[in-house]
Parts: structure tokens; sequence; C-alpha cells
């Protein structure tokens, strides 16, 4: 068997999943982190652009290192069950990166909505109630 054709292959498979998974998330995760941010836009588009650059980085990172093989492909069956495998551990890896992200940024605006000292107030949220002034005679009119 042609072992090249493979490797292209898997190559070709799991870039493209690799690059559909990051944009997909860019798109919609832009909402999240504007929220997140308190409306803030400028920093929501950065922390998504360096999360998709990490995103790249660990999957095709791994796409790479995996692409190696010492197994014989003696016949197609072995090179489809060889490259079946190796896609489906990427998707693997893409879904746990997407899970831990999700972890993460839920974490961080349930800690908004509670209003945890040095969290970001996510935009929907009114300002929290001001305490009335009592004057010094401890009563108030």
């Amino acid at each position: 068997m042609n072992i090249a054709g493979f490797y292209f292959s898997y190559l070709i498979i799991s870039v493209a999943l690799t690059i559909w998974v990051a944009r997909t998330l860019h798109k919609n995760g832009r909402i999240f982190l504007v929220d997140a941010f308190k409306g803030n836009e400028q920093l929501a588009d950065s922390v998504n652009h360096l999360l998709v650059v990490g995103f790249y980085l660990v999957n095709v990172g791994y796409i790479t290192v995996a692409l190696k093989t010492s197994y014989a492909l003696n016949s197609l069956r072995a090179g489809i069950e060889l490259e079946s495998t190796k896609v489906g551990i990427v998707l693997l890896i893409l879904a746990g990166m997407h899970f831990f992200n999700i972890l993460v940024f839920s974490k961080m605006r349930h800690r908004a909505v509670k209003g945890e000292p040095g969290s970001p107030r996510p935009s929907f949220l009114p300002p929290p109630p001001q305490s009335p002034m009592v004057p010094a005679g401890g009563v108030s009119h």
C-alpha cells in the first residue's frame, strides 16, 4: 500500500476539521466573551484571537506528531483503519479542548454573575445596589 497517500489524506482531513472547529468556536465564542468581559469588545476579540492561535498550535502540533506510524499497511483496510484511528483521536482532542474552554469560561461567567471581586460583570446585569447614606446620628430621614 502507498503510505504517502494515507499520510496526505490524514493531513487534509485533520487540518480541515481543525480549521472548521476553530472558525466555529471563534465566531460563536465572541458573543460569550464580549458578555463575560462586560461589553469590552476589544478585550474579548483579543482573547478570542489568542484562544484560536493556541487551539491551532496544539491541534496542528498533535496532528504532525501523530503522522508517524510503524504499522505495515498490507491492505486498503489496514490503511483505512489506521487513518480512522488517527482522525478519531484528533476529533477527541478537539472535543476535549472545546469542553475545557467551555468549563473555564463558564466558571469565569459564573463568578462575574455572582459579582466576585476581580471578575468582570456581564453587561446584561444592572449595577449592584448602593447602600443608603446614614447620617452620623444613625437615623435617616
